[in-house]
């Protein structure tokens, strides 16, 4: 007598529905009320400016400021979330960001004009990315120690590049897309160049293969591997990608400052790092969200400007975002428990 196979069953003992909800609706149920709950954070730090500060706080002049400073650490916080969610971390990126700025305000690099400075500070961005690259995927190193490497290095080499002076942007072209006259419809072109490397990013880890490869290699390395993809090439392309990030953000940095300092990009790892986890992209890898990440930066952003309108000390500020990185981590531990 031929026995068939039973159909398999939930942890309640029942046939799941052929018409059920697939598991992807529940994935896409709790991003949504991530990135909602990030903007009623958003919303609610808004209304406490509006309140506390009301005439400079919501002045355009200095909403315009926030977008602005939120550009240079959101393009690293981009390539950064990219890292993370292959399960790596890039302890580097403000290093490699003060490295790529000084390099690009030389007087040898200023004599190249816009050209020379642009390429500057993104070939040495990616350059950089490219020796943590190296170390990690084909050298086996651990990403902590091989970035925790270039961090020290780069900012050996910075401050003996500048010899601990500042070096002056004198090239007219460059400091022109600072001023007011280079608004587009009242937005700054550092916030939109920030808006294009955020589309792009979100368009390459949610739209195409080298994304789900990123989240694949996060999410179990050697499942990856003997699905056929190439892990160590995909690590490499990961890290020259941050690099590129911090090259980009480099450039806006001059921009914005009109000067290349040994002492740029200070903190930006640890900025960059809080704003992707309480975005919602997983520390252990395997998750990652551009939109939370974008979201997380605005929310840092927008406190550093609420404490400093208000005259409040900076020590106070770094105990508010330590308190918002742990809830955050606390909550996609528990999140992670319930699935």
């Amino acid at each position: 007598m031929t026995q068939h196979a039973s159909p398999p069953r939930d942890s309640t003992g029942k046939v799941p529905s052929a018409g059920g909800p697939p598991a992807w609706r529940g994935l896409m149920a709790r991003a949504d009320v991530r990135t909602l709950s990030l903007l009623g954070v958003l919303a609610v730090l808004i209304v406490i400016g509006g309140i506390t500060k009301p005439d400079e706080f919501l002045d355009t002049r200095n909403l315009q400021l926030v977008l602005t400073q939120a550009s240079v650490i959101g393009v690293v916080t981009v390539g950064m979330t990219f890292v993370i969610t292959s399960g790596g971390i890039d302890l580097s990126v403000g290093a490699i960001v003060a490295l790529a700025s000084v390099w690009a305000t030389t007087v040898a690099t200023q004599e190249y004009g816009f050209g020379g400075i642009l390429f500057t500070a993104v070939i040495v961005g990616v350059g950089c990315g490219l020796v943590n690259g190296m170390l990690i995927a084909y050298g086996a190193m651990v990403p902590f120690i091989a970035t925790l490497a270039m961090l020290a290095s780069a900012r050996g080499l910075a401050l003996q590049i500048t010899d601990g002076k500042t070096q002056i942007v004198t090239v007219p072209s460059v400091l022109d897309l600072g001023e007011r006259d280079a608004y587009v419809l009242g937005i700054p072109p550092l916030v939109m160049v920030f808006a294009v490397v955020t589309i792009i990013g979100w368009l390459i880890l949610n739209r195409t293969t080298f994304g789900r490869r990123t989240v694949a290699v996060g999410g179990n390395a050697e499942a990856a591997r003997l699905a056929g993809i190439d892990v160590r090439r995909q690590r490499l392309y990961l890290y020259l990608l941050s690099g590129l990030c911090c090259g980009i953000a480099a450039f806006l940095l001059i921009v914005l400052s009109g000067s290349g300092q040994n002492t740029n990009g200070n903190l930006y790892e640890l900025d960059a790092i809080a704003a992707a986890i309480i975005g919602g992209t997983l520390l252990s890898g395997g998750r990652g969200t551009i939109t939370g990440s974008v979201l997380g930066v605005l929310v840092f952003t927008t406190i550093t400007n609420i404490f400093a309108l208000n005259n409040l000390q900076s020590d106070v500020q770094q105990i508010a975002k330590g308190a918002i990185i742990v809830a955050a981590v606390l909550v996609q531990r528990r999140t992670a428990s319930t699935t």
